[in-house]
């Protein structure tokens, strides 16, 4: 009874303590993504309670993600020996300034659309290699409140579909238990810089994948639907001046019309026999803003999935669908 009262009046994140320890943010992570593209998992929290989502996402996504994990909780950690507070946020402003010439770098130079450069030498310390193969994931600082970004190498990019359809299965069997902290796990397929030709390219090449996946039945026409959650976007317009944000093309798919217009499109070239359906789609494109930490404010960022209808929501807007249902959150307050 004793032990019950202490973790009564212990702070959220301070109960899973003894189970896991939180994972320090990886100051590379943003450049990383900017660089090329990532997989990985948006979560959705309670506001002010990010690190027990932090550690209940760590716990449960390492029953799920399969044979690269060998320790979950460790490998999510980044132990930093050299480093101190001062040092991470020095780091940070190395980081940032990279992440700057990283833009400068990419605006000058052509490409292929949705190719990202190679990554460069971005660390603030000399890594061990050794040491960075056991890296599972990482965690990425975000500007906004009641997210929690978890992200693989880029070398590495599991089903992250397939792991987040395994966990909303394992709830509705009962065989997991129902998060507290945890709203929403967003799979990431794949994340890109919001411009035109990249959105494209990556949405065509994920619907392309869904349609070759043969456990993907689909009916003719294919019924399917965008969403698109512009996570930040208020803060984002608001440190970005005025005449930038009107006059560059960098920021028209900020605009909702102009990016559906775009992601339609590339559905429509893959699939040519399809149609619109914003009540029962058979595939969905969710484009989430990423309001990375650390980063130029010019530089947008968005996470790209393509889910099947048995992931998503529609009311009351197209979303990826909640982890409890709200019958059983109203269930566990009453």
């Amino acid at each position: 009874m004793g032990e019950k009262e202490e973790e009564e009046g212990m702070k959220p994140w301070e109960q899973h303590s003894k189970i896991i320890s939180i994972p320090r943010f990886d100051y590379n992570a943003p450049c990383s993504i900017l660089q090329r593209s990532h997989s990985g998992f948006l979560i959705t929290s309670t506001i002010k309670r990010e690190k027990s989502a932090t550690k209940e996402a760590i716990s449960i996504l390492h029953q799920y993600v399969g044979p690269h994990n060998s320790d979950c909780s460790s490998s999510l950690e980044r132990p930093n020996s050299n480093g101190d507070t001062k040092r991470r946020k020095f780091c940070t402003y190395e980081i940032r300034d990279k992440c700057a010439h990283v833009v400068e770098r990419k605006g000058t130079k052509e490409e292929e659309p949705g190719s990202l450069p190679k990554d460069d030498h971005l660390s603030c310390e000399k890594k061990d290699k050794n040491a960075e193969r056991d890296h599972f994931m990482s965690l990425v600082k975000l500007t906004r409140c009641g997210l929690v970004l978890l992200t693989f190498p880029g070398e590495i990019s599991p089903d992250t579909v397939n792991i987040v359809a395994n966990i909303c299965q394992s709830l509705d069997s009962g065989t997991l238990k129902s998060p507290l902290w945890c709203h929403r796990i967003f799979p990431i397929q794949s994340t890109c810089i919001l411009k035109e030709r990249d959105l494209q390219a990556t949405v065509s090449n994920l619907v392309l994948q869904f349609v070759n996946d043969k456990q993907n039945k689909l009916s003719r026409p294919v019924k399917f639907a965008v969403g698109y959650n512009r996570r930040g976007f208020e803060e984002t317009e608001m440190k970005v001046p005025k005449n930038t944000l009107k006059d560059s093309d960098r920021f028209a798919l900020l605009d909702r019309n102009k990016c559906f217009s775009i992601v339609a499109a590339a559905v429509t070239d893959i699939i040519s026999d399809s149609a619109v359906d914003l009540k029962s789609p058979e595939l969905s494109v969710l484009v989430e803003l990423l309001p990375l930490s650390g980063v130029p404010n010019e530089s947008l960022v968005v996470a790209v999935s393509v889910l099947p209808k048995n992931l998503v929501s529609t009311k009351p807007r197209l979303c990826i669908r909640a982890l409890v249902s709200e019958t059983k959150a109203k269930n566990k307050k009453t």
